[in-house]
């Protein structure tokens, strides 16, 4: 039974259909995972990269129907079949016909031989980029309040020339709680005890003003605990977030701070005791209770072994007690990755042309009281048909990001 929303969040109820039959077309391929156990749930995120530079422009290029990257995302999803699935940079409608648009004229329609996946429950919420903060966040000495420039996206309270730019949704075959989600937009950064605040390295005061230090919020985007109701008898929450890049800032750091910080949020929200500072957006206090079950999941921006972030940010989620790593693998990144990464292949998500290069970002995390399955990256090797969809290099057909998937069962 399908529970009211607030009206901060936008549910859909789709014609579903079984997403667990694999299309006969994929069965070449060795980078299509096998279907779903009975008695799992696979769960998958994907950076889409299907954001737009301009208010409205994903909504037209999804009602177009004929959106090619819209196209190969949607096919990319339809190889693995996920079951329950967040999507990052894709941009917030508050009237939730973008996400409709795209469950129900991409996914749910089949491309080039996989077949269409059908899910009913869809949850969005507003996020912070592009939202004006009215302060000078980006210490350049200015506030700009109008909208579409990147000096604008820098005061804004996440990086967006936009509001909604680079948000997020979770699209499910399961039921999700939208009552009881949790949603931490508005929680301020100084509300976190030993915050990493960012330093100007000539005068060694604070890079931002106090009015800025106060108004400044922790989330780049969101941080989501959203409860999927998979049958099990209770729900697992899913714990959904886009931390900011830790880049495009000057030597004070400000946003490779705060990536660190916004990671190790979740950390704090699964440890009794740490988790004392945090309120959700309803003002309800408090973080995860011991003993529910949970995946984190979402591109986190940082690496373990390489690339910009804070060395230790990620660690503090990876080596959590509560938390189990299934490092996913995919040929694509094996070829890609060598052994720069530790064990080859393992848990790859981002490619780009320039140093660092091939980056571990993208994350399935699941509790350590759920039980492990199948686990992967959609990563096509070169000589796979399928590699069409994640292509060689810039222009990426889909996204500069790949999909990762984990299998789970109580």
């Amino acid at each position: 039974m399908t529970s009211p929303l607030p009206a901060s969040t936008a549910t859909l109820v789709l014609a579903a259909e079984d997403a667990r039959a694999v299309p006969p077309a994929v069965a070449v391929s060795p980078s299509v995972p096998p279907p779903v156990p009975e008695g799992s749930v696979r769960f998958a995120t994907f950076n889409t990269a299907l954001s737009r530079r301009r208010p409205g422009a994903m909504l037209s290029a999804l009602a177009s129907g004929g959106w090619d990257k819209a196209r190969a995302v949607a096919e990319t999803v339809q190889r693995v079949r996920p079951d329950v699935l967040l999507v990052n940079e894709f941009d917030h409608d508050p009237s939730g016909r973008a996400a409709e648009l795209f469950a129900r004229g991409y996914l749910g329609r089949g491309w080039n031989g996989a077949r269409g996946l059908e899910f009913p429950y869809v949850f969005s919420a507003p996020v912070n980029t592009g939202v004006a903060s009215g302060e000078d966040l980006n210490g350049d000495g200015r506030v700009v309040s109008e909208p579409g420039s990147d000096a604008y996206a820098g005061d804004a309270f996440g990086f967006g020339q936009f509001p909604g730019q680079y948000g997020m949704a979770v699209f499910s075959r399961y039921p999700l709680d939208a009552v009881r989600a949790r949603t931490f937009r508005l929680l301020r950064r100084s509300a976190m005890p030993g915050a990493l605040e960012p330093v100007d390295p000539g005068s060694g005061e604070p890079f931002l003003s106090p009015r800025a230090r106060a108004a400044a919020r922790l989330s780049s985007k969101s941080h989501w605990d959203v409860p999927v109701d998979t049958g099990w008898g209770r729900p697992v929450h899913l714990l959904a977030s886009h931390p900011t890049p830790p880049a495009f800032d000057g030597p004070e750091g400000r946003n490779v701070l705060r990536n660190h910080d916004e990671i190790r949020f979740w950390a704090d929200y699964l440890t009794p005791g740490a988790d004392g500072y945090i309120r959700d957006d309803a003002g309800v206090a408090g973080g995860l209770a011991e003993g529910v079950p949970f995946v984190v999941a979402g591109d986190l921006n940082a690496d373990r072994r390489r690339g910009a972030s804070l060395p230790g940010a990620v660690e503090r989620l990876l080596d959590h007690p509560r938390v189990v790593d299934p490092l996913p693998h995919s040929q694509g990144g094996r070829g890609r990755a060598g052994s720069a990464v530790g064990a080859p292949g393992h848990g790859e998500g981002f490619v780009e042309d320039t140093p660092p290069g091939h980056l571990r970002v993208d994350y399935v995390l699941p509790s350590r009281d759920l039980a492990v399955g199948g686990r992967g990256v959609f990563w096509p090797a070169p000589d796979d048909p399928l590699v069409r969809l994640t292509g060689g290099g810039r222009p990426f057909p889909a996204s500069d990001h790949r999909l990762v998937w984990v299998d789970v069962s109580s």
